[in-house]
């Protein structure tokens, strides 16, 4: 079990600021902005190279959730970025899908 599906189970505590019947969406404990949140599917997806066509009601609802959690986090008029690291070169530290919500400060070009 991940560390995720751990959070998902409330077997590990996590500050959460949104949550429903596919996704949930908690502050990042190791912040890379003023404004860092993790949105992950419930369905344990391993990353989005795996990512099925079946999935793609989920992968849709995470995106559009995003995009609502960063308006209400107060993100949309300054900007936010959205990341997906997929394997181990990309930065991925846990093998459940996540995306990754930064904003709070201008980012710069190229990440990383």
């Amino acid at each position: 079990m991940t560390l995720f599906e751990k959070i998902i189970a409330r077997e590990i505590p996590a500050d959460i600021v949104y949550e429903d019947d596919l996704v949930i969406a908690f502050n990042d404990i190791n912040p890379k902005a003023p404004t860092h949140v993790l949105i992950i599917p419930k369905k344990p997806i391993t990353r989005i190279a795996e990512a099925e066509p079946e999935d793609h009601q989920v992968l849709g609802h995470l995106l559009l959730k995003a995009r609502e959690v960063a308006g209400e986090l107060g993100l949309h008029e300054k900007g936010f970025r959205l990341v997906f690291n997929n394997g181990a070169d990309a930065g991925e530290t846990v093998p459940h899908l996540h995306l990754h919500i930064l904003g709070g400060r201008e980012m710069t070009w190229p990440p990383g």
